[in-house]
C-alpha cells in the first residue's frame, strides 16, 4: 500500500457531499419523526432519536471512502465508474426517505430501497477492486440499510 497524504480540503468537501445530502433530505422531510412516531412499526425499531445519529456517522465514513477512492484519480476508468456508482447510489439515499416520510408510499419506497442497497453492494465491489479500506468503511452502511428495509417492509405490512 502506498503512503499517503492527507488532502484536507479533498477530505472535508468528500465528506461535505454525503452529509449535505442528508442534511437537506433531512430538510426536506423534516417532520419525519412526527409520522414515524403515529405509524405502527415492527419489533426492533429505534427510537426516533438515533436516526439522525446513525446517518451522521454513515455520511462520515462514505465521505472518507470516497475521498480514499478519489486519491487514485479520476482519470482512470475504474475509479471513475466507482465514484459514478457511489454519487448514483446518494442520488437514491436522497429520494427514498422523501418516498417514504413525505409521500408515505411505502411499498414504492421498499423497491426504492432495494435498489439502493444494490447500489451500495456495487458501489463495495467496485471500490473494493481500487482500495479495500474504502470498501470496508461502506459495510456499516449496508448494513443499516437492509435493517431500514426491514424496518419498511414492516411498516408497509403494518399500515395497510
Amino acid at each position: 500500500m502506498r503512503e499517503r497524504r492527507i488532502k484536507w480540503d479533498q477530505l472535508i468537501i468528500s465528506i461535505l457531499i454525503p452529509i449535505a445530502v442528508g442534511a437537506v433530505s433531512g430538510l426536506l422531510t423534516r417532520d419525519s419523526m412526527m409520522m414515524f412516531n403515529t405509524v405502527k412499526k415492527p419489533p426492533l425499531s429505534p427510537p426516533g432519536w438515533l436516526f439522525p445519529v446513525v446517518w451522521t456517522i454513515l455520511y462520515i465514513l462514505m465521505g472518507i471512502a470516497s475521498y480514499l477512492i478519489y486519491q487514485y484519480g479520476t482519470e482512470a476508468e475504474e475509479v471513475s465508474l466507482a465514484l459514478t456508482t457511489y454519487a448514483v447510489q446518494l442520488f437514491f439515499n436522497f429520494f427514498w426517505s422523501i418516498f417514504f416520510f413525505n409521500f408515505e408510499w411505502y411499498l414504492f419506497a421498499l423497491i426504492w430501497l432495494a435498489v439502493l442497497w444494490f447500489l451500495i453492494l456495487l458501489t463495495i465491489f467496485r471500490f473494493f477492486k481500487i482500495d479495500k479500506i474504502a470498501a470496508y468503511l461502506m459495510i456499516p452502511y449496508l448494513i443499516w440499510v437492509t435493517f431500514a428495509g426491514y424496518l419498511n417492509l414492516g411498516i408497509c405490512f403494518l399500515n395497510r
